[in-house]
């Protein structure tokens, strides 16, 4: 039986979308008012599913305040009121749109998770666009 458990979790972050190689015009048409210089801001959720067997002696396939540990320390505590664009080592040369910023969130709790546990994240950026990245 393969059982899945997903922790969610919330943080505020700003970042504005802006390719440096393009003309701020060209930056504008793109991404609109979310390549504005002063950037703007989000209220994210992040939902991280691990899968796995249950252990039998507790129960659980992966301790939640454990879990919550990891993406406290690997993700939350890294991003959490910080601009995207200059203070997220991770997200540095990376245009900051939400399909990158999950992508990056991905690869840090799959090596932190280890293994093949980390099955799904879930990054909403706002209550009407989210990005899903599946195993």
């Amino acid at each position: 039986m393969n059982t899945k458990i997903t922790k969610r979790m919330t943080f505020c972050a700003g970042h504005r979308l802006y390719n440096p190689q393009l003309s701020d015009e060209k930056n504008l048409e793109i991404y609109g008012p979310c390549s504005h210089p002063g950037g703007h801001g989000h209220n994210y959720i992040l939902e991280v599913t691990v899968s796995g067997a249950i252990d039998p002696k507790t129960g659980m396939i992966i301790n939640l305040r454990s879990m919550k540990e990891i993406i406290s320390r690997e993700i939350i505590a890294k991003v959490d009121h910080k601009n995207l664009n200059s203070d997220v080592d991770f997200m540095r040369g990376i245009i900051p749109t939400t399909e990158n910023f999950a992508a990056e969130i991905w690869k840090i709790l799959d090596r932190s998770f280890g293994g093949e546990l980390l099955q799904k994240i879930m990054l909403r950026e706002t209550e009407n666009n989210c990005v899903e990245i599946c195993r």
